[in-house]
This record gives C-alpha cells, structure tokens and sequence, in this order.
C-alpha cells in the first residue's frame, strides 16, 4: 500500500520502516501516525520483526509537529494521538528494533523509546525539550524513560532538557549499540538476522513476558512455557540440538 510519510520496503522476516519527511526532519504529524497505525495493522495481522529507521542523513525524528502541537487541544490531549500509536508499536507481536542516526527528540525520542531494541550513530542525540515549550512529554517518557536511564537521569532530561550523545546514551544503556552512520542499517539487519534464528513463538512469548506488569509473574512465564513445551518447534531444534552432540 502507498504511504504519505513513509518508505517500507519488505525483507526476509522483517520490515524496514523508515520515517519519510526531510523537510521537516521526520517531524511526526497525523499523517505519519496514521500511516504508522497502517503498519501496525499488516504487522498485527502478518508478524514480522520490524526495524524503524530515518535513514542515515542525520536525523532520526525531530520530534512531534509544533505547527500542529499548536493548535491541539484538551480534547486532543486526552485523546493520546502519539501515546496511542507508541504505545500500538510497542505491543506488536514480534520485536521492534530503532534504529537511529542523528537527532531523536521530543516525540522522536518517545518513538523510539517505544521500540524494544535502539542502536544509534555516533551522532545521535536524544532529548525531551517540551517542559521548555509549556507542555510534558505526555507519548510515553515520564514512564518509559526510567525505566531504561534510571528515575534520576530521566528527571534531569524531562525537567532540564539535557540531551544525551550517543556515547552517554550507550553507557546508561538506553542503545546497545553505537556504530559509524555507514554500518546502521547492517548491524540493525544483523541484529534482527540473530533474533530470527530463534523460535518465533519463544520470541514472541519472550517479549510478553518482559513486557508484563509486574503482577504478571511468575504465572506468565509459567504458561508461556506450558504452551511452548508442546509446540513442534520446541521439539525440532531440541531433537537437532542433541543429534548434534552426538555427532
């Protein structure tokens, strides 16, 4: 299908999306959380891992739409237009992957807070800017961001503005990679070439389980398992493992 905002182009087992409006420096406006809600739906429908990208020209996402951001009001808030569509790439089935070059801000960086796995260039830069133009970061920061920098360091970016550098982002673990702007889209395939090796069911049971709250657990792991005890991949690559070592 045809997207306004972005290029997706089909792989083997994967998705690559990439945000599509340099003008605006991948500023994400309805018509992009539309589109993005279109993906979801194929990725619903049809599980394949997806990589989310802006390309390796500099930018990843300069955050939401301030033209529209403007004009939005306490029924716009409420309704959630980018926590919702965050929140929608986040429960998809199988893994997401960000994959980030340049700036990520605002609701960029929300975006790819929301993905399960972030790998930047050595010229990312994330930051929460919005307290500094009257408004929170209300598309999934407050929670998401200590849960991955720590409640301290995620204060000082959401109430400072402080920006981390790609090298800061890699060693409080917000991205577990920082690569060269040539090799981001190689080693976010790579990554994603190592997750597809495993069982896609476990992959997916994996997933749920991490991402549970935490009065989940241990029931979850528990019938995650059960079901994955009976399934015939479970029993394939366990019957390969041992004929293996016997060779």
């Amino acid at each position: 299908m045809g997207y306004r905002t972005l290029d997706v182009q089909e792989g083997e087992g994967r998705v690559t999306v990439r945000l599509d409006r340099p003008e605006q420096r991948n500023a994400i406006d309805l018509d992009m959380v539309r589109d993005l809600h279109a993906v979801c739906e194929d990725l619903e429908r049809n599980p394949r891992v997806m990589i989310l990208t802006g390309g390796t020209d500099g930018v990843f996402a300069a955050g939401a739409d301030i033209r529209q951001l403007l004009e939005r009001r306490t029924d716009d808030a409420l309704a959630g237009i980018n926590l919702r569509i965050f929140q929608r790439i986040r429960e998809l089935p199988m893994p997401t992957v960000a994959a980030i070059d340049g700036h990520a801000l605002g609701g960029g960086a929300e975006l790819a807070y929301a993905c399960d796995l972030r790998i930047a260039t050595d010229r990312a830069v994330f930051g929460q800017p919005e307290a500094a133009l009257g408004i929170i970061a209300g598309a999934g920061a407050t929670w998401r961001l200590p849960r991955l920098v720590g409640e301290s360091l995620a204060k000082e970016m959401l109430l400072t503005g402080r920006r981390l550098n790609a090298a800061e982002a890699h060693r409080f673990g917000l991205v577990t990679a920082v690569v060269p702007p040539e090799e981001l889209p190689a080693r976010a395939n790579a990554l994603v070439d190592r997750m597809l090796r495993n069982g896609p069911l476990a992959l997916r049971l994996s997933k749920l389980a991490v991402d549970a709250p935490e009065g989940a657990h241990p029931a979850l792991e528990l019938v995650a398992q059960a079901v994955l005890f009976e399934s015939e991949d479970k029993r394939e690559r366990m019957t390969a493992f041992l004929d293996g070592r016997r060779r």
